[in-house]
């Protein structure tokens, strides 16, 4: 349902722009409640970022002031724009809805090095 894209190899202080394209009609898409999570080695998918329809924005306080999370309806896309990276950054970043529920694509991967 979602396709994420944008991810790679980076060195500690750059940037990343990560796109997330859902697989349904910009009229649903429209109000779906969206998120960015991700998920680092060993440990559990954590919640990022999350965009609501309204929409009102929220960043768990690990990437607040680095992250910027947006969305364009009629692309049916969502983006989160990463500055100042860090290695504890590092994860394979995915997008849902922010309940969780919807299919989980692939993700894309992030690798920030020190």
């Amino acid at each position: 349902q979602f396709v994420e894209s944008g991810g790679g190899l980076v060195r500690t202080g750059g940037s990343l722009r990560l796109s997330c394209k859902a697989n349904v009609p910009p009229s649903v898409f429209k109000v779906y409640d969206m998120a960015w999570y991700r998920q680092a080695p060993g440990e559990q998918r954590e919640l990022v970022a999350g965009i609501s329809k309204t929409p009102t924005i929220n960043y768990t306080d690990s990437v607040k002031g680095r992250f910027i999370i947006s969305r364009d309806n009629a692309e049916k896309t969502v983006y989160l724009e990463m500055n100042s990276l860090k290695p504890e950054d590092t994860a394979v970043y995915y997008c849902n809805t922010f309940s969780g529920k919807g299919t989980w694509g692939q993700g894309t991967q992030v690798t920030v090095s020190s």
